[in-house]
C-alpha cells in the first residue's frame, strides 16, 4: 500500500509542490537534495510516504519520515530541510467547518482539556488512514469520481485522524472561540499585517487575550513570541524578494516594514549567516546549479 500511494503521488506531481483537482489535496515530490526552504505553513496534516523532512519553527524542530504524519494547526513561518530523498508526501489542508460538522455528527464537539494552542503533533500513519489517503489520491486517476467522492473520503480521513494522537488538537482546532482558535486568529492576522508596526497589545486585542496570556499560548503554539513571529515573516519575505528580483536590500527592508536598514541587515545576517546581498547571490547560484529556482522563492504554504 505505501508503494501504491507513493506511485500515485509521483504520477500526479508536477514539480516540488502540486496542487490538485481534489479539494484540499496537495502532493509533494522531491527526487534530489535542494537547499533549505522558507515556507508559510497553513493548518494542515502532512502524510509522509517516503524520505524525511525537518521542520524548524522558532525554538522547535520536528523530523517526519516515511510512515509518519504531522499536524500543523496554526499559520507559522517555518524552514524545511529535506533530510532524505526521494521524498513523497500528501498534504491535507484542514477545513475547519468540515471538521466541526463531523464533530457535531459524532456528538463530540467539546474539546478535550489541555494546553494545545495549535501545536504541531506527529504520529505514525495507521493502516486505516493509509488506505483512506491512498483512495483519496487515487481519485486523480478517475477525475469523474472527484466530485461525488472526494469530500466523503476526506471526511473519512478526518474521522480516522480523530482516533489518533492528533485527535485532541484537531478537536481544539475545530472549536470556535477556544484558546487555540484565538491564537490561530492572531497568527493569521500577523501574517496579513507583518509589514506594519505592531505591538503586543495590538495583537492581544485581536486575540481577545491579555498580553501575558497571548505570549504564553502563542509561544506554545508556534515556538516563538508574537513579535519574533512577525520578524520571521519579514525576513522570509525579504529573502524571497531578494532572490526573485533585481532590487536592493534597502528597498526590500522598507517593503517588509523595517525603518532602519542597519537593523534589517543585522537581523538578516543573524538569521541567514550572510548580509542580504551576499546571501541572495549565494542562493541564486545554488538554485541555478540545481535548476530549481522556484523551490526557495515560492511563497508556499506546504
Amino acid at each position: 500500500m505505501p508503494d501504491r500511494l507513493s506511485a500515485a503521488i509521483a504520477r500526479h506531481s508536477v514539480g516540488l509542490w502540486s496542487d490538485s483537482a481534489v479539494p484540499h489535496l496537495t502532493l509533494v515530490t522531491l527526487d534530489e537534495p535542494v537547499p533549505s526552504v522558507d515556507l508559510l505553513y497553513l493548518p494542515m496534516v502532512c502524510f509522509t510516504t517516503g524520505g524525511a523532512k525537518r521542520i524548524v519553527a522558532g525554538d522547535r524542530s520536528w523530523v517526519t519520515g516515511e510512515g509518519e504524519m504531522l499536524l500543523n494547526s496554526v499559520v507559522a513561518p517555518v524552514t524545511a530541510t529535506f533530510e532524505q530523498v526521494p521524498y513523497r508526501s500528501v498534504v491535507l489542508r484542514l477545513d475547519g467547518q468540515l471538521l466541526a460538522d463531523l464533530l457535531l455528527e459524532l456528538d463530540a464537539a467539546d474539546p478535550p482539556a489541555g494546553p494545545g494552542s495549535g501545536e504541531q503533533i506527529g504520529a505514525p500513519i495507521t493502516p486505516e488512514l493509509l488506505d483512506a489517503v491512498t483512495r483519496w489520491v487515487g481519485l486523480l486517476d478517475t477525475p469523474d469520481d472527484i466530485r461525488p467522492l472526494a469530500a466523503r473520503i476526506e471526511g473519512e480521513i478526518l474521522y480516522r485522524l480523530l482516533g489518533t494522537p492528533l485527535g485532541p488538537a484537531l478537536r481544539r482546532f475545530a472549536v470556535a472561540d477556544s484558546g487555540a482558535a484565538r491564537v490561530r486568529a492572531a497568527a493569521l492576522w500577523i501574517s496579513e499585517h507583518f509589514a506594519e508596526p505592531l505591538g503586543v497589545d495590538t495583537i492581544a486585542k485581536v486575540a481577545h487575550m491579555s498580553a501575558a496570556t497571548l505570549h504564553r499560548r502563542f509561544k506554545a503554539a508556534t515556538g516563538m513570541s508574537p513579535l519574533r513571529f512577525q520578524k520571521q515573516l519579514r525576513l522570509q519575505e525579504a529573502r524571497r524578494l531578494l532572490v526573485a528580483g533585481n532590487t536592493t536590500a534597502a528597498l526590500v527592508a522598507e517593503a517588509v516594514g523595517y525603518v532602519s536598514a542597519t537593523q534589517f541587515n543585522r537581523e538578516y545576517r543573524r538569521a541567514y549567516g550572510l548580509p542580504p546581498g551576499q546571501d541572495a547571490a549565494r542562493l541564486r547560484r545554488r538554485l541555478a546549479d540545481d535548476g530549481r529556482k522556484s523551490v526557495a522563492i515560492r511563497p508556499a504554504s506546504r
